[in-house]
């Protein structure tokens, strides 16, 4: 049985989600993700400018006039949304962990291809596969992928993003749009992703928090690692060594953000503390000025 405290959660992320959703995003996102292809409509007279590849030559033979091909878009796509559940993501300096954050940007981004009349399907993955949930169309199916996102109770506090890009490989044979929602803690997950994205349209967004760019000035800290356990020690009241921890994780933001653009992929990047909003609304432009 399904905890009322849960329900009421996931009735309040689905009123606010949907708000966003409506006022704006459905449009942006229908524009920036295109249908998977072209169906025939209708056939016309041919006019001057028409391309002359579109005529369609048995008809204009059996008339007395040259006839073109219509096309009409097909709009119906599929969304595969996949959460990373592992340890690393219970983490949240402020209000919000990065779970939190994954949940919502689940729900705008399954909302949003629900108001389009897409299918949404979800994946829950660790160092295993979690859960997974095919893609389905309707309000009650996104609930019930939001319930999930909240209610699985993951088997393990490992990371390992290359199981997830294998069960969708194996899985998801029709072309669709991948959503891969994580931190990215993870090692040796590019050649997986690169597969991926050669058959799917893959947008990695990769949740992050504050204190794991930059480290406070507050003397000796235990930074603990929520998939391992081990504990290391800095000391965050030498300013060296904070200038060194973010140059080192500068450097691995910009490394990351050069192999997705290797990938031809589209991603975005949250942080924990502020507005996802605007980060959303430059990645739907971003993808309509390269469509």
């Amino acid at each position: 049985m399904i905890p009322k405290e849960l329900i009421q959660k996931v009735k309040s992320l689905e009123i606010k989600t949907r708000k966003i959703v409506d006022s704006t995003f459905s449009g942006n996102y229908q524009s920036a993700f295109k249908g998977k292809g072209l169906n025939f409509a209708d056939l016309r007279s041919y006019q001057v400018g028409d391309d002359v590849r579109s005529i369609n030559w048995k008809v204009s033979a059996r008339s007395s006039d040259t006839h073109v091909n219509l096309f009409e878009e097909e709009r119906e796509l599929n969304v595969i949304i996949l959460v990373d559940v592992s340890g690393s993501g219970y983490f949240g300096s402020r209000e919000k962990t990065k779970m939190d954050m994954a949940a919502e940007i689940a729900a705008v981004l399954g909302f949003s291809a629900v108001n389009n009349s897409d299918k949404v399907g979800l994946l829950l993955f660790s160092d295993v596969v979690e859960r997974f949930i095919p893609p389905k169309k309707g309000k009650e199916h996104m609930l019930r992928i939001l319930r999930d996102i909240y209610y699985t109770s993951p088997s393990s506090k490992q990371t390992n993003i290359s199981v997830s890009m294998t069960h969708i490989m194996n899985m998801v044979k029709k072309r669709s749009v991948i959503f891969l929602i994580s931190d990215f803690l993870d090692h040796h997950y590019l050649k997986s992703m690169k597969i991926v994205a050669k058959k799917h349209d893959l947008v990695p967004i990769v949740i992050e928090d504050s204190r794991e760019i930059e480290l406070p000035k507050s003397g000796i800290l235990a930074l603990e690692d929520q998939e391992s356990g081990q504990v290391m020690y800095v000391n965050s009241g030498s300013a060296s060594v904070r200038k060194a921890y973010h140059n080192m994780k500068y450097a691995s933001r910009l490394e990351q953000d050069r192999h997705f653009r290797s990938m031809n992929c589209d991603s975005i990047r949250l942080n924990t503390v502020d507005d996802y909003v605007l980060p959303l609304i430059r990645f739907f432009n971003k993808r309509l000025q390269r469509l």
